[in-house]
């Protein structure tokens, strides 16, 4: 392995162990995978912990972590590269999909759904037996590196007609279903990452566990377990319980004034 790549290599590897409670059998899957060297697909509502999952494996397999945040203008040669001018000179530069096969990163492509079809498309032969990487404008067929993994998000509470994995892309991916934690777990993260007590964490999981009951009446999303560590920070540092609420998780949520009162009205309730 070259000398840039090594350098490349030792930047990405995240330096910390993060915190993460395990849910399930997540962890005994994810290694199980990385041992066989099958893509992963990881479905859950937005902030119940799939990036700080990713970040958690990434660290306990010693892989560096290279993370594409998807959006509807990501287009092929983001992740591929491209030729960019230097010094009067036209250099090719690797993209974060090329670099982590290189490199034999594990590359986790969030929130999939959101990229163009055409550009998604570049990730079915590393999905699959192939395990290669063609870049057509170079006219190379990378092979990726024996420990690079291909790892993808998606919230399924967001999907559509327009919004959706082709079946073509979906069966290339074993999956990992993700939901928020059980209460007191998910009370244990909020009280460490939120640096509170346990009363407060377990009010606030109450608060999240009553909004979460209300999707049906006109909120998109339930209340995050990230939102939740908004407040407790908020809390943390002085602001008034219910005016961390407010802020952090009820504003969050809804520009709906009626569903705010709603909102606001729970937080008075436990708090």
């Amino acid at each position: 392995m070259s000398s840039k790549i090594l350098r490349e290599t030792a930047g990405h590897l995240v330096p910390t162990e993060p915190y993460y409670l395990s849910a399930g059998d997540e962890i005994r899957m994810f290694e199980a995978a990385f041992d066989a060297r099958l893509p992963v697909m990881m479905k859950g509502p937005t902030g119940c912990g799939k990036t700080r999952f990713v970040e958690y494996m990434s660290y306990q397999l010693k892989r560096p972590l290279i993370t594409v945040a998807c959006h509807e203008d990501l287009f092929a040669s983001d992740l591929l590269g491209r030729y960019l001018l230097k010094k009067d000179e036209t250099v090719w530069v690797d993209g974060p999909l090329t670099r982590a096969v290189r490199m034999g990163a594990i590359c986790y492509l969030d929130e999939i759904v959101e990229a163009r079809k055409d550009t998604t498309v570049v990730i079915h032969p590393l999905t699959d037996t192939r395990r290669t990487l063609s870049i057509d404008k170079k006219g190379e067929t990378i092979m990726a590196h024996p420990d690079f993994m291909m790892v993808i998000s998606y919230n399924p509470g967001y999907q559509s007609v327009l919004k959706d994995l082709k079946q073509s892309t979906r069966q290339r991916f074993i999956s990992l279903e993700f939901g928020y934690p059980e209460a007191s777990k998910e009370a244990q993260i909020v009280s460490h990452e939120g640096n509170i007590d346990m009363e407060t964490a377990l009010k606030l999981v109450s608060l999240a566990g009553k909004i979460r009951n209300i999707r049906e009446h006109g909120l998109t999303e339930g209340a995050s377990t990230r939102l939740l560590i908004y407040a407790a920070q908020l809390i943390g540092r002085g602001v008034p319980v219910q005016d961390a609420c407010r802020s952090a998780v009820c504003f969050p949520l809804t520009d709906d004034f009626r569903l705010q009162e709603t909102l606001n009205d729970l937080i008075e309730d436990i708090f």
